[in-house]
């Protein structure tokens, strides 16, 4: 027979705890839905339960600003004690719509130099979350591009300008692109419109490749981006795996799926009594390599075996 006290701690322990999660994207994307998975496989491993002991409030807002902005304020209005933010797409808006609900970021560069957090170590505010690690990775994914496409000796970087961290990730490549024997082209794309030009542009380069920079806009229309680089028959490396599922050549990055499922150990230490300002910001632990075979055939391509060895993945 239960005791008092230990009646109320088994109820405690069964009371239905609410969290929230703005999703920049919808539920028919195949891709994303695997990271949301993910993160509730975390959650489960964690012991929190959906519909058991733990409520999880959806708003899936695709990438439109302002429905954003209003799935943004009524998620906080239904009072959720932390809330998820798979990008920064989500998280401007939710920054906007309260100072006091503690958020988890995941898919962020530069935090600090993007302005969401002053330290990396303790972050003020109501924020902190996981990285997507060091700006250097673009001068990687340029070294990965000239191994497996070796004859290219012009690239073409599509970035997002207005966002700092593809700025900086563009400086590490052309740090890089000397000792590749390579010149650079850096084309922004700021809106939907700007990426068919962009890609056609680096198809006029004889002998020209695409090194793609990771952010919500090209994420959302990488089914076009990659059927563009085929149709024009130009390599192209991509920061995240998605590209290289939807027929890209390849890519080179941090593991969504990772950092999603640690980001639930921080919504764990939030719902048991754990302050953002307590949490650091994290940096991926987990990097991969994932080759499409079927494109690289497509553009005359062989795939060197060092690579091969290292590759986390080939999709046929």
């Amino acid at each position: 027979m239960l005791t008092a006290p230990s009646l109320v701690r088994a109820q405690q322990a069964e009371r239905m705890r609410r969290i929230g999660v703005l999703v920049p994207g919808t539920e028919e994307d195949t891709q994303l839905r695997d990271r949301i998975n993910s993160f509730e496989q975390g959650l489960e491993k964690l012991g929190w339960i959906d519909g058991r002991n733990l409520r999880i409030e959806y708003r899936w807002a695709g990438s439109d600003q302002q429905r954003l902005r209003s799935a943004a304020a009524e998620l906080v209005s239904v009072n959720p004690e932390v809330i998820l933010a798979p990008t920064a797409l989500a998280l401007l808006p939710l920054q906007r719509a309260t100072s006091s609900v503690p958020i988890i970021f995941v898919s962020m560069y530069d935090p600090v130099g993007s302005g969401f957090v002053t330290n990396l170590a303790r972050p003020d505010g109501n924020l902190t979350g996981f990285a997507l690690g060091e700006l250097t990775l673009g001068g990687k994914m340029l070294e990965r591009l000239k191994e497996v496409a070796s004859k290219i000796d012009h690239v073409t970087v599509v970035l997002k300008p207005d966002q700092s961290p593809q700025v900086a990730l563009l400086h590490s490549i052309e740090t890089v692109a000397p000792a590749l024997g390579l010149r650079l082209t850096a084309v922004p794309v700021l809106e939907a419109g700007e990426i068919e030009p962009a890609i056609e542009a680096a198809a006029r380069e004889p002998n020209g490749g695409v090194v793609v920079l990771p952010n919500p806009l090209i994420l959302a229309h990488r089914d076009q981006v990659t059927a563009l680089a085929a149709r024009y028959r130009v390599p192209a490396v991509y920061g995240v795996r998605e590209f290289v599922m939807a027929g890209g050549l390849m890519s080179y990055g941090p593991s969504l799926i990772d950092e999603f499922r640690r980001a639930a150990t921080y919504i764990d230490r939030i719902l048991k009594g754990a302050k953002p300002a307590d949490l650091p910001v994290q940096q991926p632990t987990k990097f991969e390599l994932v080759i499409n075979l079927k494109a690289a055939k497509a553009l005359g391509l062989s795939i060197p075996q060092s690579l091969l060895a290292t590759a986390d993945e080939m999709i046929d």
